[in-house]
Formats: C-alpha cells, structure tokens, sequence
C-alpha cells in the first residue's frame, strides 16, 4: 500500500533553480567552508524550502539545486547571498549553467537576468511534502 503523503501546492508560484558550477583548482576546501555558512545562513530563510549541492566524481563539478515558496522568498535569497557570499563564491567557482523554473516575478527576473540563466516555465507535476 502507497502511504498518502501531503502534497506542496506550489506548482503556480514556486520557484527553483539548478546550477553548475565548476570550482577552480585547489579551492575545493575553501568551497566547501563556504557552502556550509551558506547553508546555514539558508536554512533560517522563511520560504527556503530546499536548498542542496553535489559534487560529481571529478570533485570539480558542482550542481546547485535551490527551490523557494515564491519569488519574493528568492529574492530575499538572492539580496542576503548578494550581501554576504557573492564576492567570495565568484572568487572560487566558475558558473557554466543557470537555469530557472517557474515563472519568476518581473523583480526577481531583473535580479536574476545579471546571471544569464535560460529560463523553464511550469508544465505539470506536483511535490511532496
């Protein structure tokens, strides 16, 4: 028997992201510093609802995955990243795709447009909690 779970009914406002990052040589360690006091920092974000990253077997590859409740919820992420991280997160990667899904606000389209990502507007599927 399937167990019934509740479901997230975000399909219309939510929105995620995936990135791949490849780090720059001998920052691996600095890297990981820094995505743990990113996590942290996210973890207390109202409307963060994940916030993950994974390194392939190179240990040079990095895929960021980010979900938010809405896009006012990305966009207070993307002000305190901006704020706190920014600076030291470009000195120890290198972006190599963006890409959105959802469909973004205006206001966090025009944040998110300084990144070059492609952009996946909701077909259908569902979450859950």
């Amino acid at each position: 028997m399937i167990e019934s779970r509740p479901s997230i009914d975000v399909s219309t406002t939510a929105i995620s992201w995936h990135v791949v990052l490849q780090i720059r040589p001998d920052r691996l360690d600095d890297f990981r510093k820094l995505t743990r006091e990113m996590v942290e920092s996210t973890r207390n974000e109202p409307g963060a609802i994940c916030f993950e990253r994974f390194i392939d077997d190179d240990r040079t590859t990095v895929h960021i995955y980010e979900r938010y409740r809405n896009s006012q919820a990305a966009i207070a992420h993307l002000q305190e990243f901006g704020r706190r991280f920014s600076e030291r997160f470009s000195d120890l990667v290198e972006r190599e795709q963006f890409t959105v899904f959802g469909s973004p606000s205006h206001e966090l389209k025009e944040l998110l447009d300084a990144y070059k990502p492609t952009y996946a507007d909701w077909l259908d599927g569902f979450s859950l909690a």
